[in-house]
């Protein structure tokens, strides 16, 4: 005989039901309120490894940095969150078969792990001069640059690499330029960022 304390079970079911239901509720409220992740993301498709440098305006004025060095088929988030400036500029350098990705942006930079500020007398201040190639974000709050193999389409994904996620950033490929050295400089050292 049941009491006025006495739950019977179906009506418990249906209590710890509820209970779930409301904490997955409050789980995907909390979640949906969490600001979208808002990087500049740079992947390497290529087959070898390689070394990047990225240089960029804050309000502090400009800056670079270096070096992430990523394996092959991976992605390396170089700036974390909001982007603060509409363009950026990217070195690359291919360790493994030699080359580069670069541009007419010169920058400062130097063999081993750095941030350095200011673009002027990079030499004179003891860092090497160094093209950078330009990307416009168009004032997104995220943007990946995906570098590519010269023979590689830019719409091809190399396999095992993930797609993006619905309400991803843009994408930018970027295949190695035409003027690669004939003995890509190294960066012996250079612990990955």
């Amino acid at each position: 005989m049941a009491t006025g304390t006495d739950i019977d079970t179906s009506t418990l079911r249906h209590l710890r039901r509820a209970a779930a239901t409301a904490a997955a509720a409050a789980v995907l409220v909390l979640w949906g309120s969490l600001p979208a992740a808002a990087d500049f993301r740079l992947c390497n498709n290529t087959s070898g490894r390689v070394g990047i440098a990225v240089g960029y305006k804050d309000g502090d004025g400009w800056a670079t940095e270096g070096w992430w060095n990523l394996p092959a088929r991976t992605c390396e988030t170089l700036l974390r969150g909001t982007l603060v400036a509409r363009y950026y500029y990217i070195y690359a350098v291919d360790y493994d078969r030699g080359g580069e990705w670069s541009g007419q942006a010169f920058m400062c930079t130097r063999d081993k792990e750095f941030t350095i500020r200011g673009t002027e007398d990079c030499l004179a201040r003891g860092y090497d001069r160094t093209g950078f190639f330009e990307v416009d974000t168009g004032e997104q709050q995220a943007w990946t640059v995906q570098l590519t193999d010269s023979n590689e389409q830019s719409s091809q994904r190399p396999p095992g690499m993930p797609g993006p996620p619905p309400g991803a950033p843009p994408v930018m490929a970027v295949p190695p330029g035409s003027g690669r050295p004939s003995t890509p400089p190294q960066f012996p050292g250079s612990p990955s960022r």
